[in-house]
């Protein structure tokens, strides 16, 4: 009969105790010199056990197993795994005792000479033990590990340890935001910060979340968009700049969506929406290129190929080819609409539309594509299209039905901005709508903003693209969660 957590943890809590007894610190300490794990698997292997590389590793214990006077251990770090083995003459009477006090999840640092068992398996065979932490919780068995989608999410600790594929997507996520960057910074774009806590939550039509400045007495937003403060900047003259930053819409939470999540925005003076294209093409294609195995890539089921160029198309034309009407026919579009079991009543000719294309279009679009030229009612920021000012300047990547980033030429009207903003807000419920009118801003464009373009690009739907993941959960180390329940 397998113990019951209550004992488990007795049981360890005992081992703390016969390890303080032993005169070791069962916390720890500075333990320098330590050589990777994955760097000392690559060293080269000797039988001669003279000529055997002396090594000084750290880790955790996940597996542990004793014949008599040897003991063999799995020791674990970030860049793999190695057995140790632990001989009661090789080690010592006092590292021996140590040995019997181990439990899996104990950190440990070794000491000793690296070469391979008589079966070649590559083993640090251990002279001298330096105990580094213990665990108080048992872990999981090696083997069943944390199935639970939600369990993994919630002890994200525990499922960096046991599921490598876990860890590798922290490292991908890490190298994609870092080529971001160094692509950015060679294009001479400047990276920014700017507020988190703003007293508008503008530039994007998203409830915020609401909190309250106690010195001020004032109402406070973190912001839904970073896109209001980087357009002031380019007002100043820094005519390229970007952020990397966190974003907070109070809304819901699927597959595809947290409301903590991260953006890239960038703004670029003198350029459009078509500059924009070039651009999220480079920047993406040099993540996929950091990633390595080629330009082809496996998401699920399918294969995304990122070679440029990527396929162009109008908003327009992929309407007509996918609902069969022309987005234009007011008639046809209703019809669509209820065809289509979408209500009709109340709704703008460009609310259809857009409905209309995210129920019947998304999901055709395989990708990558630049879907461009929208409905200029769905765009308050957007420049209008020359010679067509029902369409704006405006696309989205799609990448198998996900829209990926999104890039506009920016409105720098400061006329046609304020009226775009009131007619945005009117009627609307301020919860579903910016807070109210960013005068500042407006006031910011009748200084004049140079003509620019600009980009966002979700980063965690970028990572779960380029690192074939389904939920979007799984490439932010810590999700929101519901409360967990209480035992």
């Amino acid at each position: 009969m397998a113990n019951a957590p209550d004992d488990l943890e007795a049981s360890r809590l005992e081992k703390l105790r016969q390890i303080e007894a032993l005169g070791l610190d069962p916390w720890g300490g500075r333990f320098d010199g330590v050589i990777p794990i994955g760097q000392v698997r690559g060293l080269p292997v000797t039988d001669d056990k003279e000529k055997q590389p002396k090594v000084r590793v750290a880790g955790r214990i996940r597996l542990r197993r004793g014949q008599g006077n040897l003991h063999f251990l799995q020791l674990w770090d970030q860049t793999g795994q190695v057995q140790i083995a632990v001989g009661k003459k090789q080690v010592g009477d006092l590292n021996w005792k140590l040995a019997q006090c181990l439990d899996l999840g104990d950190l440990l640092g070794v000491d000793g000479s690296f070469g391979p068992t008589k079966t070649g398996e590559l083993t640090v065979f251990a002279e001298n033990l330096t105990f580094l932490g213990k665990s108080l919780e048992p872990h999981p068995d090696k083997h069943k590990g944390l199935q639970d989608v939600e369990l993994r999410q919630r002890l994200r600790y525990l499922d960096l340890i046991y599921h490598p594929e876990t860890l590798e997507r922290a490292k991908q996520r890490v190298k994609i935001i870092r080529t971001i960057r160094n692509y950015l910074d060679g294009q001479g774009f400047y990276e920014v910060e700017t507020p988190v806590l703003q007293s508008i939550a503008g530039g994007a039509a998203a409830r915020p979340f609401i909190t309250h400045h106690n010195a001020l007495d004032i109402e406070l937003y973190l912001r839904i968009a970073l896109e209001l403060h980087l357009k002031r900047l380019l007002v100043g003259g820094m005519e390229r700049v970007y952020e990397i930053g966190r974003v907070f819409r109070n809304e819901g939470i699927d597959r595809k969506h947290n409301p903590e999540f991260t953006m890239l925005e960038l703004y670029q003076a003198y350029s459009d929406y078509r500059s924009m294209m070039d651009l999220t093409e480079g920047v993406i294609v040099a993540c996929v290129d950091a990633l390595g195995s080629g330009r082809q890539r496996k998401f699920g089921e399918k294969e995304i190929d990122f070679t440029p160029p990527w396929q162009r198309k109008t908003y327009g034309e992929l309407f007509q080819q996918h609902v069969g009407v022309g987005m234009d026919d007011e008639a046809g579009v209703r019809n669509a609409a209820t065809a289509n079991q979408i209500p009709v009543a109340g709704k703008h000719h460009d609310v259809l539309v857009h409905h209309l294309f995210e129920h019947c279009v998304e999901d055709k679009l395989t990708g990558p594509v630049f879907v461009y030229d929208y409905p200029a009612a769905l765009c308050p920021l957007t420049k209008r299209k020359i010679g067509n000012p029902a369409l704006a300047e405006r696309f989205e990547l799609y990448i198998h039905g996900m829209e990926l980033a999104n890039a506009y030429t920016e409105l720098n009207d400061p006329i046609t901005q304020e009226a775009t903003f009131r007619q945005q807000l009117a009627g609307l419920p301020e919860e579903e709508s910016m807070a109210k009118m960013d005068d500042d801003f407006v006031r910011a464009l009748r200084h004049g903003m140079p003509p620019a373009g600009g980009l966002g690009i979700g980063i965690d739907r970028l990572c779960m693209l380029l690192t074939d993941t389904p939920i979007i959960g799984d490439v932010i180390l810590f999700p929101l969660l519901r409360p967990e329940a209480k035992k």
